[in-house]
């Protein structure tokens, strides 16, 4: 199954149960969705809502399946959509899924790569000569300029 196997204290195994840890056979996935078996198969055959299998290949559902399922009744039945319709609706959610995710990875990668950036300028900063004198460019108005004429050189 797809549950976690975690090792409690006493030295026992057990099963962490999550949304999508398959744990419904059909008639109880069918009667938690308020859907018929049948309707559940045909979902299943047209891969809007694809159950995990188990050994003797029968279905098991998980909570995430379930709501699934009541999704796909509402937008059938309330909505009005067709199965297509609807299989077209799940499979633009999970791409934006899918995109959001990616987004998030990206962004921390970028959050990264400016904190390395950082830390560089940092030690670039860090490493200049102390014993010099920064230019530090003279104020305008304030400035006294001295002129004068060169000496005339003799021509000769």
């Amino acid at each position: 199954m797809d549950g976690r196997r975690s090792q409690a204290r006493t030295g026992k195994a057990y099963y962490q149960l999550t949304d999508e840890t398959p744990v419904y056979v059909i008639s109880v996935a069918a009667q938690l969705s308020g859907l018929h078996p049948q309707t559940l198969r045909q979902y299943d055959r047209l891969g809007l809502v694809s159950p995990d299998r188990t050994a003797g290949r029968g279905r098991r559902y998980s909570a995430r399946d379930i709501e699934l399922l009541r999704t796909v009744q509402a937008l059938s039945q309330d909505e009005g959509i067709n199965l297509a319709g609807i299989k077209r609706i799940i499979e633009l959610e999970n791409q934006v899924a899918a995109l959001q995710q990616r987004v998030a990875e990206l962004s921390s990668a970028v959050d990264g790569a400016a904190a390395v950036l950082q830390q560089r300028e940092a030690q670039v900063h860090a490493s200049y000569r102390r014993d010099l004198v920064p230019y530090q460019p003279p104020v305008p108005g304030n400035a006294l300029v001295v002129w004068r004429p060169a000496p005339k050189r003799p021509q000769g």
